[in-house]
């Protein structure tokens, strides 16, 4: 698997990774909860087919200032000046949990910039009839059962590589968490319901079925409010994290509909 290439950006003052990665038509992902400390087969999948760019949101491995980012609009403010420091636009753009929240956010608001979506167990929405899971409450222990169908599995992918100091491995998980938390706590809901009409970019919602962070429910919620043509596809036997659980089968799902 070949490594990315690395370059900083600037957002609000505070540097901010890129990572990018093969060849062909650009494809931008926001990443979900813990970011990307490494490059994944998930990535790699998407990287064997596209130009893939990663950048990593304030807060997020690779990334500072997410304590400069008080609401939501300073959030989407932030990933636009992320997106266009990088000189991405008019590209195809993925999101996962809130990184999902923060794309169809850019899609609905900026229209130039997105020319497909796809929206993966996105948060931003909020039913008091079906919540979402109360991630802010695991214990360390709780947290790979809650995101993965494989949580040993998850479990060893969230532990200290060999070449990594375990302090700042840790300092590191525990400011991706802060700076989700910044974003969505307590209950995930940034009023996304609100703006999602203004969507028209060809959009795919993609759930892992077995999702207990974000209920495979709310795939209809997005689907019933975005105006443009939407499709929904569920990844079988995955949870919330379907970039790990089933990482190959996610990237050609995603793939497929972006060809």
């Amino acid at each position: 698997m070949n490594e990315p290439s690395t370059r900083i950006v600037k957002v609000n003052g505070s540097g901010c990774r890129i990572w990018e990665n093969g060849d062909g038509e650009p494809l931008v992902l926001l990443s979900g909860f813990g970011g990307y400390p490494n490059w994944t087969p998930f990535l790699g999948h998407l990287a064997s087919k596209r130009r893939l760019i990663v950048p990593s949101l304030p807060g997020y491995p690779g990334a500072d200032g997410h304590r400069l980012l008080d609401n939501q609009l300073d959030w989407v403010s932030a990933t636009l000046d992320l997106l266009e420091a990088a000189e991405i636009n008019n590209t195809d753009l993925i999101g996962l949990g809130p990184g999902a929240a923060l794309a169809a956010e850019v899609a609905a608001m900026v229209h130039t910039h997105v020319r497909r979506l796809v929206l993966i167990g996105p948060m931003g929405l909020f039913d008091e009839g079906d919540p979402l899971g109360d991630i802010w409450a695991l214990r360390d222990s709780e947290v790979p059962a809650m995101f993965s169908s494989q949580p040993e599995k998850f479990a060893e992918a969230l532990s200290c590589p060999d070449n990594e100091d375990e302090v700042e491995w840790r300092i590191l998980q525990t400011r991706a968490r802060e700076a989700a938390a910044r974003m969505l706590w307590p209950i995930g809901d940034t009023g996304l319901a609100k703006r999602l009409h203004r969507i028209t970019a060809p959009t795919l919602l993609l759930w892992g079925d077995a999702d207990r962070v974000v209920p495979p429910a709310y795939a209809n919620r997005f689907a019933d409010l975005i105006t443009g043509p939407c499709e929904t596809k569920t990844i079988d036997g995955s949870g919330h994290r379907v970039d790990f659980d089933a990482a190959e089968q996610t990237a050609k799902a995603i793939l497929s509909f972006l060809h």
